[in-house]
């Protein structure tokens, strides 16, 4: 499915929210091809993305996903996981709905900010990546990406300064 993008659908629940959010989580810093071929035995060692288990989820649920090798052993990345599954129910019912709480920005940009406010490790990439898999209105993402200076990514080991020198040298 490289190149291709992943296809969209409302979540029937609750859970379907959270496996979407969780996706760009643990995809950070990651291969894709990493995350798709752990990602049933995530969902699993998540209770299938159930937020009321996931969010009830402690220390030893913590160690026994920590030490599991089928899945990212990223301590960050779970209890980040734990938090969004909090997050998530509590929006659901301060808004009556997790879908009316993705609604009830007045813009994308706002949505997105606010999901980036309110999720760990979330960023413009993961709240793009998930308010487009739930089927909520994005734009273009060509359009996206080259509107903001900086979604690119830079190659590793390279920072402002040693591409302003060498564009100096080359001057």
């Amino acid at each position: 499915m490289e190149g291709k993008p992943p296809p969209r659908r409302k979540p029937k629940s609750l859970a379907g929210y959270l496996e979407a959010l969780s996706r760009p989580v643990f995809q950070a810093g990651m291969s894709w091809r990493v995350i798709d071929a752990k990602w049933e035995d995530i969902r699993g060692g998540f209770a299938d993305f159930d937020p009321g288990k996931v969010a009830g989820f402690g220390l030893p649920d913590i160690d026994r996903l920590l030490s599991d090798p089928r899945m990212i052993r990223s301590k960050a990345k779970i209890e980040a996981t734990i938090d969004n599954a909090q997050t998530l129910l509590e929006l659901d019912a301060e808004h009556g709905s997790f879908a009316r709480y993705l609604r009830s920005h007045g813009s994308f940009e706002d949505t997105v900010a606010d999901l980036k406010r309110q999720f760990r490790f979330i960023g413009d990439t993961g709240a793009y990546y998930f308010l487009y898999v739930v089927d909520e209105p994005v734009p273009p993402h060509g359009e996206w990406f080259a509107a903001a200076p900086g979604r690119g990514r830079r190659p590793r080991g390279t920072d402002g300064k040693a591409r302003r020198r060498t564009s100096a040298r080359a001057a």
